[in-house]
Order: C-alpha cells, then structure tokens, then sequence
C-alpha cells in the first residue's frame, strides 16, 4: 500500500527517533523471557531475577497461593469487575479490604486504585488549583511528575533531600498560596535511599497550610515493625495528609492505596479522574490482597533477612570504590555511560544474574546503572555467588 505524502514523513520522523535511541543505547525492548517463580529463563539461560519488585517473596510463593485459593469465597473468585466502582463495580471485598487498610494504619479511612500511577497521576491534579504550590523532590517517580503536570497548581522541584532549600521555598510562599503539597517518595526507587520523614512532618507543622503527600511504594511490606513502611518505621503514619503505596511490589498482588482523613476520601471518590473513569479491579485481584494484608506482619522474618542480604550487597558495591547512597532493598551499580550498563548487564546475566540497565530518561545522563533489586526468596549461597561474581568482573 502506497503511503501518503503527510503518512511517509510521520513514518520517517518515528524511524529516525528509534535510531536515535539506539545510537545512544538507549532503545528499549520488551523482554521475551519465561518466569520460574524466583528464576526466569531466556533462550537456554536460567538466571536469578534480581529485576522483580516482589520484595518478600510472595507472588511467587505458590503454597500462599494454595492457601488462598482453599480459602477464598467463591463469590470473590471474579476475575473480572465489568465496571468501575461508582457503577456495578464495588464488590463487597473492596470495602473489606479498605477497612483493613483503615484498621492497619490506625487511619480514618482509605481508597484504592487500579494502579500506582493511576493514583499518583489522578489524586495530584485532584486536590490541587491554582492556588495551590507543590514542592516535589526532584527523583520522585515518573507518575508523580505526571500528576503534576496534569495539575493546576503551580511546582516546584527541589534538589533531592535538600530540606533547607524546601524550608526556604515554603518560608517564601506559604503566604501566597492557600496551601502547599510536600510530595516526596519514601524509598527513592532508582538509588534506593530513605527520605526522614520526620524531618518534613517538623516542617509542615510550622505552617497551617502545608500538607503531606508519601508515596511508599518500595516502603509497604519491607518497613517497620509490621510492613507498614518507612512511616511505621519512624513514627509518623498520622502526620501524613497523603499517606499512599502499591500492592504490586512487596505485597505480591495488583493496585495501590491511599491511607487518609474520612472527608479527604469521600472528596477524591467524586474528584480523581482515573479512580471514576476505570473499570475497578477484578474481585479475586482484592480478594488475594486482603488475604496477603492480613498476615503482613507475620513475615518479619523475610523483612530481616532481606535487610541483612541488601546490607552485604551495599557493602560489597562500596568496597568496589562505587558510590552507593542505598538504604533499602534497591541497590544501584552506576556505570555511567549506557554502553557501559548494557555491557556490564549482559555479562552478569551471562553468569546467572538476572539484571538489566537502567538509561535515561529514567535516570539523569551519565548515571546509567544496574539495579539490583533483591527479594527474600534469594538465599545466602546465592548472595555470596552474587558478591563474588561482581568482585570477579569488577576490572572487566
């Protein structure tokens, strides 16, 4: 079929955006691999997935998958809503499951979503105009910056972890605005390093006006004493207007949260796009939730030890004369230059290790990395192979 004139040129500027992608090592494609619970396989190589987000081990833990499914009311076992929830949607589980959320987090109320980025982009524009003034950190999540930018309020970005620049931000403007949104992650998912929460609560309570937006993400399930994230971990679960996070990493299922004030519910109920205009969730997805939530904080076993596997891993990194700013589960190689991740992750999987590179634009040029992403399910033969084998290959 001939194209048209206006069809070439659109089919040619596309043609030319992909090889400049791939001229900078930067061309993404879909992996074509097959998942064997904590191993994934690609042609005849079986290697260790150090890329999965199932922090403790349990989306692939198939005895809990047993358990759940002896367990489940059949009425919950729909693998389809056909609806969103201000529809025919609002399966009896959903409130189930928002209670628990409620009575975990000592909160009034809560409100899931589909997704993490239907929450962070649909809540943002929600609950701001343009009277209001967000101050991000400049490394949130790419679904915040969308947030943000669907939003009317006017943003600024701050330099990561400078609180004496966000002080002095908040200091200038707090009287301009009828309120400002901190919004910050607790565990930064590229560099893996832990916000003090504590610090942004002392500040937002100087102002009547200043709120509190977390997204816990990569916190849920791993902090704290019962999983409950890095603002169980340092006291201040209550102090955050926004207190939001996934089911889809440590927790093992699909979907996020938020965790808030009763009105602040009802208000986003009626006001956050993606949560009114999505079919909801399938009701076995919830259900599979709500049974992994309700024993959360019998794993603290899994927490520790995965802790202990990320400390040895950290260590091992800076005893390589890397930088390595990680306090968390996620632990970043930085290569530098994009050639040199995609390298560097090719021989590592050559060894076993599933891991991949990580370019811009989802990091800064220059800071091109592997990022280790460990699980509990890795044992510490597998660790110690690990550290072993990136010692071997660190002069490659």
């Amino acid at each position: 079929m001939k194209l048209s004139k206006t069809s070439s040129n659109t089919q040619h500027f596309y043609q030319e955006e992909l090889k400049k992608l791939k001229e900078a090592g930067n061309l993404r494609t879909l992996p074509e691999v097959i998942h064997d619970g904590k191993w994934v396989l690609s042609g005849e190589q079986r290697m260790l997935n150090l890329s999965s987000n199932d922090y403790l081990g349990l989306a692939t833990d198939t005895a809990l998958r047993d358990e759940f499914l002896g367990s489940a009311d059949n009425r919950d076992l729909l693998f389809s809503s056909s609806s969103s929830r201000l529809l025919t949607g609002n399966f009896h589980i959903y409130t189930q499951l928002e209670r628990l959320l409620a009575d975990l987090f000592g909160t009034e109320s809560a409100l899931t979503f589909g997704s993490g980025y239907h929450m962070n982009s649909g809540i943002l524009p929600a609950i701001t105009d343009s009277r209001t003034l967000i101050l991000a950190d400049k490394l949130v999540h790419a679904s915040i910056i969308d947030g943000i930018l669907l939003s009317s309020g006017y943003s600024i970005r701050y330099r990561h972890h400078d609180y004496r620049i966000l002080e002095t931000l908040i200091q200038k403007y707090h009287k301009n605005y009828s309120r400002i949104i901190i919004v910050t992650e607790s565990v930064f998912s590229m560099d893996g390093d832990v916000t003090p929460l504590q610090t942004l609560v002392e500040l937002k309570n100087k102002y009547p006006n200043v709120y509190l937006y977390v997204d816990e993400a990569h916190g849920i399930g791993v902090r704290g004493a019962h999983g409950l994230g890095v603002a169980e971990e340092q006291g201040c679960i209550k102090d955050i207007d926004f207190l939001c996070g996934t089911f889809g990493k440590a927790l093992g299922s699909i979907g996020a949260y938020v965790v808030c004030r009763e009105r602040i519910r009802n208000y986003l109920v009626n006001k956050v796009r993606p949560f009114i205009f999505t079919t909801a969730l399938p009701p076995v997805n919830i259900a599979w939730t709500k049974f992994l939530l309700e024993r959360l904080s019998q794993w603290d076993d899994r927490r520790q030890w995965l802790a202990e596997a990320s400390s040895r891993l950290r260590t091992c990194i800076r005893e390589m004369g890397c930088e390595c700013t990680s306090e968390s589960q996620i632990v970043p190689l930085t290569l530098g230059a994009s050639e040199k991740a995609i390298e560097k992750a090719a021989e590592m999987q050559r060894k076993g290790f599933y891991v991949l590179p990580v370019r811009p634009p989802t990091v800064p040029e220059g800071t091109s990395r592997l990022r280790f992403s460990l699980t509990a399910a890795i044992t510490p033969e597998e660790i110690s192979r690990l550290i072993q084998t990136l010692k071997e290959t660190q002069n490659k």
